[in-house]
């Protein structure tokens, strides 16, 4: 009994008709009908009642017909395990804010990517302990048993409403906003992002005023369109956000954050190369 004639019996049997079970198998009538009769003398029954104008199952045909249903499901599921043992995933960890860049990488790789989105620390852990292969990540000096590789350099934005004077400037002093609440995220949220900002409103000469800290997304840009107050954004990020009561500048001082790729220094993804120069990175 071969696995081809229990796919052409389940064909005709779904078809009851040899001609158009032959056309959706991409075969000749003959060598369906032949393959057919092949099983039929193996199994010593007749598994189909044929006349010249019907085809239908015989009593041995019908409880035949899940069986090699069964068979040909088994075969398939067996495909698919060994097909699953050669498919490439990367499992990467994600940053906030990564706007155009994710899309870029996405766009350029060859093989399937599962986003993985956590705190910082929990996916450098993961990425330690072999559940991630790599993972984006900003503000990192060193951690323990990772190679953490430059990729580029992020420039925030200031966000700040449609309607104030500064708006209609291509670009913003810092000390401009000194006056204005400050709407971060809580230093422990993001300690990187935080004292990044705070030391160049400092460079420029004051201490930042901090407003109510920095919620979602959604609604901390809401808030900033109906008031006096500003935060910043990854520019690549701010580019994707529709929001028509916020303005979106850059500062005269430029403020930029290196965005690095975490993976484990003993034990690397067998597809960094193809990673790094998603990434445009020369290596």
């Amino acid at each position: 009994m071969e696995l081809r004639q229990l796919r052409y019996f389940v064909t005709v049997a779904e078809e009851l008709h040899f001609g158009r079970a032959a056309d959706r198998l991409h075969i000749v009538q003959p060598a369906v009908s032949q393959q057919v009769r092949k099983l039929e003398r193996e199994l010593g029954v007749e598994l189909f009642d044929r006349s010249p104008r019907t085809v239908r199952l015989t009593a041995a045909g019908r409880l035949f017909l899940p069986e090699a249903r069964a068979v040909l499901a088994a075969e398939a599921r067996a495909r698919d395990v060994v097909a699953s043992l050669n498919r490439t995933v990367l499992r990467l960890g994600t940053s906030d804010g990564l706007g155009e860049h994710l899309d870029r990488v996405l766009d350029r790789l060859s093989f399937e990517v599962e986003l993985v989105s956590a705190a910082t620390q929990a996916r450098l852990d993961r990425v330690r302990a072999g559940e991630l292969d790599a993972t984006f990540v900003r503000g990192v000096g060193a951690s323990p048993g990772l190679r953490l590789i430059p990729l580029w350099q992020d420039q925030l934005t200031i966000a700040l409403p449609v309607n104030h004077p500064l708006a209609d400037a291509p670009s913003v002093d810092l000390a401009d906003l000194a006056d204005m609440p400050l709407r971060l995220a809580e230093r422990g949220r993001n300690t990187p992002l935080h004292d990044l900002v705070v030391t160049a409103c400092r460079a420029a000469g004051f201490d930042p005023v901090f407003g109510p800290p920095f919620t979602t997304m959604q609604d901390t840009l809401a808030s900033i369109g109906r008031s006096d107050t500003w935060t910043v954004l990854y520019e690549s990020h701010a580019r994707r956000l529709p929001t028509p009561r916020v303005a979106f500048r850059r500062t005269t001082t430029p403020i930029r954050m290196t965005t690095l790729l975490a993976v484990s220094e003993s034990s690397p993804p067998k597809y960094l190369d193809e990673l790094l120069r998603a990434c445009d990175h020369d290596s």
